[in-house]
């Protein structure tokens, strides 16, 4: 059966690749990028693919929270249901990484903004549909004030800080919803894959992009990952795993996510 399908951040890297794998199977895809010309383009690419079923695309700025909500309604307005939404969009270096607003932009990208868009998009889920987080093998405790109070943090602190933020509230908001919504599942894709992300922060070529988009493509549609709501699925060791255990605090991923709530209201 074909589904009904947002991927954020899929005008390159491992969401472009996820796409090109999905659509074979004729779903519908909804993709977002950043780039207008960028989105045009792999639109073009993805409905050649055979049996490419309906492409859309949506622009946002996942750094303007104003934009995130804009997104979420365009999507309300263009369907009735939605049945998976892979956060794939994220950010490592940036040469300003403080938004308009004055919050860190890589907490704002990595963290809050796939929160906002998924609590958005919640009526319109499918109970049986999945969110997909895109996590990370790097993770350290969250520091939220020093991201609120524009403390410094170097490239590779802030991205390790938010993958585990971004695991927190996956863990806190599967417990919240149960069998009353989507499974929230966070997934890292592998370490080291082969995108522009990697190749700025370590000047490597990286593995395979398609290892990434085959794991976010089964943990989106498999049945093994049926009853992975509130699970961490780590590609790098094949299997679920347990994360940082930070991410296992109840207390503390509620404390983040009154923190989000606060920059998002």
């Amino acid at each position: 059966m074909t589904k009904t399908i947002l991927i954020t951040g899929a005008t390159d890297g491992i969401g472009l690749e996820t796409a090109k794998m999905m659509a074979p199977e004729g779903h519908t895809l909804l993709l977002h990028g950043r780039n207008t010309d960028k989105l045009k383009s792999v639109k073009n690419v993805i409905a050649s693919v055979k049996g490419a079923g309906e492409i859309k695309t949506y622009r946002a700025d996942l750094s303007v929270l104003t934009e995130v909500e804009a997104l979420a309604r365009k999507v309300k307005d263009d369907f009735d249901t939605l049945d998976i939404l892979i956060n794939n969009a994220g950010v490592f270096k940036m040469s300003n990484p403080v938004t308009e607003s004055g919050y860190d932009a890589r907490f704002i990208v990595n963290v809050v903004a796939p929160y906002q868009l998924t609590k958005a998009l919640l009526p319109i889920f499918n109970k049986n549909g999945r969110v997909v987080n895109l996590a990370s093998a790097a993770q350290a405790p969250v520091n939220v004030k020093g991201f609120l109070d524009k403390q410094a943090f170097s490239a590779g602190e802030a991205y390790a800080q938010s993958k585990l933020a971004l695991i927190m509230w996956s863990y806190e908001m599967a417990k919240a919803l149960g069998k009353n919504g989507p499974a929230i599942i966070a997934v890292n894709p592998a370490s080291f894959l082969g995108s522009k992300m990697v190749k700025e922060a370590y000047g490597r070529i990286g593995q395979d992009l398609r290892i990434g988009a085959d794991i976010l493509t089964r943990a989106s549609l498999s049945d093994a990952f049926a009853d992975a709501s509130g699970r961490y699925y780590d590609n790098d060791r094949k299997a679920f795993t347990e994360p940082h255990p930070d991410a296992l605090d109840s207390a503390k991923n509620k404390r983040l996510i009154k923190a989000i709530e606060g920059v998002i209201s």
